[in-house]
């Protein structure tokens, strides 16, 4: 989608409402354990004080379902931001309302204020109208940033939008696009698609726009024992979505009658039960007893996966290949996210779509080493399967003139 851009803009003495994706992580102490969304956000913040603006920023927390918990207060993210922009942010008392309007309208230019929790009044994601209004109200001009959350329609992703005349993509929100926009449509081949995580439901969707431009799925994590039992294969106690056999074995025809390369794990690590102290063993695929359940792949599915992925010209990732919180189950995880880092230095475009395949590469210290990891797990899965974000479509198209 082509719209307007945030390096389109001047905003020199212009109120700039920023919808960011301030919904990170806390321990019991309220501390922040991972601030990647907050440094994610920071160039577009950047470029807005920096013209002189006035830069007014909004985002979720957590679930609070209408209500102000404290546990879910932005506040830790106004101290974080002062930090890392060396500037003090002040986090606001609410999102609305006389005191916020107050501080809003004591601003100077290049200076910046944080709203408190929008989900702290259901009618953000109930996309109120009324509330739109009441943000929008902040502001003349707008920026979505948070694409973690363009794939929900809520008043401060596409509410807003009706009430503000000139409203762009942010420097994220813009790379987002750019690299899962690109795979789809222009990738570099082979194109090939890593597939994992619990179950097959969330993915067959995703599944069905891929097969339409890749050359390659490899499929791994619990999902691959429904397409195992589609097969006639024991899995032993296994993760199976019964409903779903039906469905597993049409794609496993699909990927077959097109000429797609769709590999299954050709052997798999198994336990007893999902802990720590679990009794595993590495079986074949066909070989899963029935006493046990499979929680990672093995080394021969790692060694299959590693000689198409190093071939490949465009790689993306969605979904752990095992119960990668468990150290014993982590191993074929955290070997995908090595391989990806070689194949990027090969110079394959390689895309990590958000969520746990995001954390797991964290865990690797690998953030550098490959193209882009997403911010948004859902909002990629979404992408990738072929939906219009309405927090994408709802910005001003790039004709627009600032």
């Amino acid at each position: 989608m082509n719209k307007l851009s945030v390096s389109d803009i001047d905003f020199k003495g212009k109120r700039t409402l920023i919808r960011v994706d301030f919904n990170v992580p806390l321990d019991d102490a309220l501390n922040i354990t991972d601030d990647r969304r907050i440094v994610a956000s920071l160039p577009t913040i950047k470029k807005v004080l920096g013209d002189g603006g006035r830069a007014i920023l909004c985002s979720h927390l957590g679930r609070p379902k209408g209500k102000a918990v404290p546990e879910m207060s932005l506040k830790p993210v106004a101290k974080r931001l002062s930090e890392l922009l060396d500037r003090k942010i002040t986090c606001a008392p609410d999102c609305i309302g006389d005191e916020t309007v107050k501080m809003i309208e004591a601003l100077v230019d290049g200076e910046a204020i944080l709203l408190e929790n929008l989900r702290y009044h259901k009618e953000e994601t109930d996309n109120s109208p009324v509330f739109a209004r009441q943000l929008a109200a902040h502001a003349e001009l707008y920026i979505n940033d948070a694409f973690g959350s363009a794939h929900r329609a809520h008043a401060s992703t596409e509410g807003v939008t009706k009430f503000i005349d000139i409203c762009a993509a942010g420097f994220l929100m813009e790379k987002e696009l750019k690299y899962l926009g690109s795979a789809l449509a222009e990738p570099q081949r082979p194109f090939v698609a890593v597939l994992g995580g619990a179950k097959i439901s969330g993915k067959i969707d995703v599944i069905e726009n891929l097969f339409n431009r890749v050359d390659a799925i490899l499929i791994g994590g619990g999902m691959a024992f429904t397409f195992f039992k589609a097969m006639g294969m024991n899995i032993g106690q296994s993760l199976l979505e019964d409903d779903k056999i039906g469905m597993a074995g049409e794609i496993i025809k699909k990927a077959k009658s097109r000429k797609i390369k769709f590999l299954l794990p050709a052997d798999c690590v198994v336990a007893d039960e999902i802990t720590d102290d679990a009794r595993i063993d590495t079986v074949p695929a066909d070989g899963i007893r029935d006493d046990m359940k499979g929680v990672d792949i093995g080394p021969r599915t790692i060694q299959l996966f590693r000689d198409e992925l190093l071939i490949a010209g465009t790689v993306v990732w969605n979904g752990p290949m095992g119960v990668f919180e468990i150290d014993a189950f982590a191993r074929g995880t955290y070997e995908i996210a090595g391989i990806l880092a070689e194949a990027t230095a090969d110079g394959a475009v390689t895309i990590v779509g958000g969520g746990d395949s995001a954390l797991a590469v964290k865990k690797c210290g690998l953030e550098d080493k490959l193209s882009h990891i997403s911010t948004g797990g859902g909002a990629s899965l979404e992408f990738l399967e072929g939906k219009i974000l309405p927090g994408v479509a709802a910005l001003s198209d790039a004709k627009v003139v600032v």
